[in-house]
């Protein structure tokens, strides 16, 4: 029996009917300006209601339109909201459904990474996490057919989480996606400089963010740790918070898009 792991936020984050959630997507992706010589190794991307932070994360996921075929592996983590985990926990199912379809998680993938330090399998803290759900739709549109790696991560330092990655690093065909907000329910000033600050320290590779920068610090330290270690260059590719998307301006949620690439993809 196929276990499954239903949709927990669709109707609530982005919409549960299959033709409304299509027609938005492709509206997302039509409008955001991409980078053909750009071939991602990694994206960061927001994970807040779609009519907040979608044209945001538009902007990362346009750019795998040129290797839509040749990605067949994609490693989602994002940090926790609900149950609170030490390491990094995997979801104990096979698929994740949204309303566009199932998504098959690759077993074999996450039961090598089962056994390393600091990863264990917990579906309660899965059961009802948008950080990683959000990012599914725009996967199952921009991409064929590939297969999931989904861990949530919640109190995993920055080497944790940079040794899962290196396990699961893979070559062209394995994408990296972290799931990550930046600053939170700021007044929209003071978010703008707080959040250039934090695109500047992501720009620069530096692993010792925080909470109050980043929502998903935990796992992106540890990008941010393996793109330094393996000289990826990283790129912005757009920065803005909800008072420019779909909100008022008193209090903000940042946003921002990154892909880091390898030195032969487009690094230059």
């Amino acid at each position: 029996m196929l276990h499954v792991r239903p949709a927990a936020v669709a109707g609530l984050f982005y919409p549960d009917d299959p033709r409304r959630l299509r027609d938005q997507l492709t509206e997302y992706l039509s409008a955001a300006a991409q980078d053909p010589a750009l071939r991602p190794k990694a994206l960061v991307a927001p994970h807040a209601g779609y009519i907040y932070s979608g044209p945001v994360a538009a902007r990362a996921y346009a750019l795998l339109r040129p290797w839509r075929a040749a990605i067949r592996r994609v490693v989602l983590l994002g940090p926790v909201h609900h149950v609170w985990v030490a390491g990094l926990a995997l979801p104990g199912v096979d698929a994740f459904v949204t309303p566009l379809g199932q998504v098959m998680l690759d077993r074999d993938a996450m039961a090598e990474v089962a056994r390393l330090p600091g990863v264990e399998t917990l579906p309660a803290a899965h059961a009802r996490e948008h950080s990683l759900e959000v990012h599914l739709p725009f996967l199952q549109t921009a991409l064929a057919d590939f297969g999931l790696v989904p861990l949530a991560v919640g109190g995993a330092d920055a080497e944790q989480v940079a040794r899962v990655l290196d396990h699961l690093w893979g070559g062209d065909e394995t994408l990296i996606v972290v799931s990550s907000d930046l600053s939170h329910y700021l007044p929209y000033d003071l978010a703008r400089r707080v959040d250039d600050a934090t695109a500047q320290a992501i720009l620069a590779l530096d692993d010792r963010l925080v909470g109050e920068q980043a929502c998903g610090a935990h796992p992106l330290n540890g990008l941010l740790r393996c793109a330094r270690r393996r000289g990826l260059t990283p790129h912005l590719l757009d920065l803005r918070n909800s008072g420019d998307t779909a909100g008022d301006r008193e209090r903000v949620v940042g946003y921002g898009a990154f892909a880091f690439t390898e030195a032969a993809h487009g690094s230059a």
